[in-house]
């Protein structure tokens, strides 16, 4: 089958489930959005499918909101609650190979859709079996008076939401650090620089081998920002000659931002994404304390992470007197807890994954990059005033709430049966239904098994997080402060591992933390996975 066919029933098959699922579908609408993928030579671009999307529900009678450029895919969701649709599609394949493509579905609240919607959604997909009339008239597009085109008003709403999260509008406009920025040949260089504006500084220097779309990635092998320095190479260099000391990176959808700072050695540091977030974190949290009223409650205050990602919001949390909760990993678990607590009357900060995916504040319910990388610039340009740089702050708060030190890597299985009996000998490990007591040396303190929903920390044994049966991901908490999760990936043949060293404040030998985290990993491999005896292939990360 065709991209273009499998996007037709697709959209079909959600037209049925929402037509189910609200009476007044065709009043409210629907929100299509789409990236530079594939503009040029492929049929399965992202403005084509777009336009068989919308298609499909202008056939219908359905008031179509399509935006007529590309946008970066924080703008969907930010729509679908603007605008107050039903719900959204963002054509995209973020930051995947040139040849991938693919959309996002999000549901009335902004948040990517989750159980029950997402499997009901596709039962109704599989029921389409044959095109619906009219259903591939892309004219409609420019005939129907149902669609609408919202991005001057998205664009300009969002612009000013913005400045919700802006603190020192003064300061950005007086700052002397100058900023550079890559959109790695995607949608971000226009939002970035209208980002900057609404915040009052100049505009950021973009890299222009990069500041163009371009479906072939042509300047990069990946275009993901997470590779660091290999991939953002263009963007220091001119940095370097621009004396610039902050780099912001954008993906192609920018809804994820990356990092880099010029140290004093001459040196790059790139920072991880729980780097990024125990300055996000620090950050909002400052500013919110700055900011508020005497009788402002800080128990009223959340910080969210999915449960993969650092704790570090958990350490300031617990020293500042704010609430920080996990959630299973995707950020369309953050969405809809964010959606709930804001609608109990709660305040929520700050939420990351550990994947440089960041929302600060809660005018977007996904992860957002335009907004991450002004934030940064405004931190630093706060923090020059301090003689600080951002390395410099993250030291302090690590000595202030406790170091957090992590890796994460993965190996590659192409036999799920093996992948099968690794986690199950985990669940069956000395004895039946007998997890691990230690690994190696390392002695576990709690296990927790999202995919059984066993939780050994919690008085009834359940946890607390919901149970994800169709993947595979265990947590262990060692006596030593350590945190490992092993877990499969959805999309690809990958068993992955998370590991963090969590010390308490005061303790601030990071060379031996490092040390412990490296052995306690090696433990986790040689006695859990068994590379060797199960075929494994190690990638580093």
């Amino acid at each position: 089958m065709k991209y273009a066919e499998f996007e037709d029933f697709s959209m079909e098959g959600i037209y049925k489930y929402l037509e189910r699922c609200f009476s007044d579908f065709k009043q409210r609408g629907f929100v299509v959005g789409y990236d530079t993928r594939g503009q040029v030579t492929s049929n399965c671009s992202s403005k084509k499918l777009a336009k068989l999307t919308a298609a499909v529900l202008l056939a219908k009678d359905v008031p179509v909101y399509l935006f007529s450029t590309y946008v970066p895919t924080p703008f969907v969701p930010y729509a679908v609650q603007q605008l107050k649709a039903v719900a959204g599609v963002m054509i995209t394949a973020s930051h995947n190979r040139k040849e991938d493509n693919g959309y996002k579905v999000y549901w009335e609240n902004g948040a990517q859709i989750t159980a029950p919607h997402d499997k009901e959604i596709l039962k109704c997909i599989e029921e389409c079996v044959e095109p619906w009339n009219g259903s591939w008239n892309e004219n409609l597009v420019d005939t129907s008076p149902l669609r609408r085109d919202p991005l001057e008003k998205i664009c300009d709403s969002y612009m000013e939401d913005l400045k919700k999260i802006c603190f020192h509008r003064e300061l950005n406009a007086k700052t002397s650090l100058k900023f550079v920025h890559t959109s790695f040949h995607g949608v971000g260089h226009d939002y970035v620089q209208l980002a900057f504006k609404a915040f009052g500084f100049k505009p950021p220097i973009p890299v222009p081998e990069q500041k163009d779309p371009d479906p072939d990635f042509s300047t990069v092998k990946c275009p993901n920002p997470e590779e660091g320095e290999s991939v953002l190479e263009l963007s220091l260099k001119l940095a370097e000659n621009e004396n610039a000391r902050v780099v912001v990176a954008t993906d192609p959808d920018a809804d994820r931002l990356a990092v880099a700072e010029l140290q004093e050695n001459g040196r790059w540091k790139v920072f991880t994404g729980n780097e990024l977030a125990a300055l996000f974190g620090w950050w909002m949290f400052f500013c919110w304390r700055e900011n508020s009223s005497k009788d402002a409650d800080v128990k009223n205050v959340y910080m969210l992470a999915t449960t993969v990602s650092s704790k570090i919001l958990k350490a300031i949390a617990l020293k500042e007197g704010f609430h920080f909760e996990e959630t299973l990993p995707g950020f369309k678990w953050i969405g809809s807890r964010v959606k709930d607590l804001l609608d109990n009357g709660k305040e929520v900060l700050f939420s990351f994954e550990e994947s440089i995916g960041f929302l600060c504040g809660t005018s977007v319910l996904d992860k957002d990059g335009v907004s991450a990388a002004v934030v940064t610039a405004e931190m630093a340009s706060y923090l020059e005033t301090k003689n600080l740089t951002l390395a410099q702050k993250l030291i302090e708060i690590y000595e202030l709430y406790g170091y957090h030190i992590s890796k994460t890597s993965y190996f590659l299985c192409y036999d799920p049966p093996t992948i099968k009996r690794i986690f199950e000998k985990l669940r069956n490990f000395d004895a039946p239904k007998s997890y691990p007591k230690a690994c190696g040396p390392f002695n576990i303190l709690h296990i927790r098994d999202v995919t059984t929903g066993y939780d050994s920390s919690q008085l009834n044994n359940k946890s607390v997080l919901p149970a994800s049966k169709n993947s595979q991901m265990i947590t262990f908490t060692f006596q030593n402060g350590c945190v490992a999760t092993l877990r499969t990936s959805g999309t690809e043949p990958k068993i992955k591992y998370y590991a963090e060293m969590c010390a308490p404040p005061g303790q601030s030998d990071k060379t031996f933390l490092e040390e412990q985290l490296q052995k306690l990993i090696e433990a986790l491999v040689e006695n859990f996975l068994e590379p060797s005896k199960n075929g494994l292939i190690w990638r580093s990360v």
